[in-house]
């Protein structure tokens, strides 16, 4: 779970791409997450670029100009770059896979969308996805993103996460609940 101050940088690019002149800013939230979690990615897998944005031994100017450079090749939106720039500027790059993180949960709670971890016994064919998705959007009345997973133990049918409630369609959790009404009597 990301930190307090995570949140603190997450919820003010979160108030950025959401305000009043986000529209002006021409930036879709969504890409906006989509960029920072490609950087924060790139962050992570490259040794020698965590390196150079951690050490106090490259001046804050050279890591700007570097991010400029990186920025420039991958795409950035100027907004995504100059919420990177506020975390060099801050020192706080380390910190990135949390601020990714906390901005993700933090504009999905702002645009109404929930995170379903759904664990299936085989993988879904699209179009059961796609329904299963609007299962979901029904239950909730809320846009639903999932995170598909497999256990093969289920046996057939999926169990749904949604925050602490779980909806349990699976096979073996039938048969789980067949035997405790048998048992019960």
């Amino acid at each position: 779970m990301p930190s307090a101050v995570a949140f603190r940088y997450a919820r003010a690019l979160v108030d950025v791409v959401t305000g009043p002149n986000a529209a002006q800013a021409g930036q879709e939230p969504r890409a906006i997450a989509v960029q920072l979690a490609k950087f924060s990615d790139l962050h992570q897998e490259n040794r020698e670029l965590r390196v150079l944005f951690s050490t106090p031994a490259v001046s804050t100017s050279k890591k700007k100009a570097i991010l400029s450079e990186l920025a420039a090749n991958l795409g950035l939106a100027p907004l995504t770059k100059n919420f990177l720039n506020v975390v060099i500027q801050h020192e706080r790059m380390n910190w990135l896979p949390d601020f990714t993180e906390a901005f993700t949960v933090l504009l999905d709670e702002h645009l109404g969308v929930v995170v379903a971890e759904v664990t299936t016994a085989r993988p879904l064919p699209e179009e059961e996805r796609q329904g299963l998705a609007a299962a979901l959007e029904s239950k909730t009345g809320k846009q639903v993103r999932m995170n598909l997973s497999l256990d093969p133990t289920l046996m057939g049918g999926v169990v749904a996460r949604i925050g602490s409630t779980i909806y349990d369609g699976s096979v073996r959790g039938q048969l789980e609940r067949l035997r405790t009404d048998l048992v019960s009597g």
